[in-house]
């Protein structure tokens, strides 16, 4: 218990210094207008094989053994190099999985740069049909929501180039890997989450689950209505990942979870975030019913008091655009 304490303290201590690097990042749908030199990337031990990885973009979670790398989000293009030589302070192992929570660029768009530098595990009639070409870059992996997002229609200019592109989607509720003497499980935990394409990463020995941002810790829920995203289906699959959680000493302890921004943390926080979440949505559907309309609403200030933790008024998501956001998603529910 002492050790993951310490392990917590020593995470908010860094995490602290990175989200004061990372207050001005642009919108999550488009490439960064700031200045990398001076970001570092903090290497945390988590638990078991896994660790976290902390810069400017989405926090990177990455799990190493005898059988190689795989990282779950790549931050931004930017800072590849960096992440790459982070990477290799605790592994020379090759990059064979690259794991996208969702399609934002502050999660996807180092994709390319850390591909290259991976390699696909390959073999039988794959290798002796297809070369050298059957094992370049390391695979990646999303749900299907994202390739779509990342690429664009026969004749249409995609919004991102095509090498960061996921190499291997899945439609279905759940993918599963073998790694490292672990099993893995990609979970699209509902269809209509943060994004349409949001998945999160139970890595079952070690005890960790990546969320993505279906769970932030420096922000309001971010709910991409554009993106397929709604506020119902956030609160739903927060649930979800709860579900997924074991405590050792109450709400302390056991599962560790990486958030989308922000430190490491446990069940309780996510049940303090998930009380926060679905507060808000019943003060939200209250106005609503009472025929409110958004500028009333927003003038209500339904976040209030937890204004102080999760707030801003500037930046790529504002207390406004989350107001504004739960608002439209909530009237189309009902």
């Amino acid at each position: 218990m002492r050790k993951k304490l310490f392990q917590l303290l020593v995470a908010a201590a860094c995490l602290a210094t990175a989200y004061a690097q990372n207050q001005n990042r642009a919108p999550q749908n488009r490439a960064p207008q700031q200045n990398f030199d001076n970001v570092q990337i903090h290497v945390l031990p988590v638990q078991g094989n896994v660790y976290m990885l902390v810069g400017a973009g989405g926090n990177i979670t990455m799990q190493v053994g005898k059988d190689g790398v795989l990282l779950v989000d790549t931050e931004y293009a930017q800072l590849s190099d960096k992440i790459l030589a982070a990477i290799r302070t605790v592994s020379d192992g090759p990059i064979h999985y690259i794991i996208n929570t969702h399609y934002h660029a502050d999660h996807t768009s180092g994709n390319e740069n850390l591909r290259k530098a991976g390699s696909t595990i390959a073999g039988g009639n794959v290798q002796g049909d297809l070369g050298a070409a059957a094992s370049e870059g390391a695979a990646i992996i999303a749900h299907n929501n994202v390739l779509d997002r990342m690429s664009a229609p026969t004749g249409t200019a995609s919004p991102t180039p095509p090498g960061g592109w996921p190499t291997s989607t899945y439609l279905s509720d759940e993918k599963k890997l073998w790694f490292n003497n672990e099993g893995i499980a990609i979970m699209h935990p509902v269809e209509h989450a943060h994004t349409d394409g949001d998945s999160i990463v139970f890595f079952r020995k070690s005890d960790v689950i990546a969320t993505g941002d279906i769970f932030t810790m420096t922000t309001y829920p971010i709910i991409d209505l554009a993106g397929g995203g709604s506020y119902q289906g956030l609160l739903d699959a927060v649930n979800r990942i709860l579900d997924l959680t074991i405590t050792v000493y109450g709400q302390d302890g056991g599962t560790l979870i990486v958030p989308g921004h922000g430190r490491l943390c446990d069940t309780g926080d996510l049940l303090n975030y998930r009380e926060m979440v679905t507060i808000i949505r019943d003060r939200i559907v209250d106005m609503i019913k009472k025929g409110m309309t958004l500028e009333q609403v927003k003038a209500a200030r339904p976040t209030q008091d937890y204004d102080p933790l999760y707030g801003t008024s500037a930046g790529f998501w504002t207390t406004d655009m989350f107001v504004e956001a739960a608002y439209k998603s909530l009237s189309q529910k009902k």
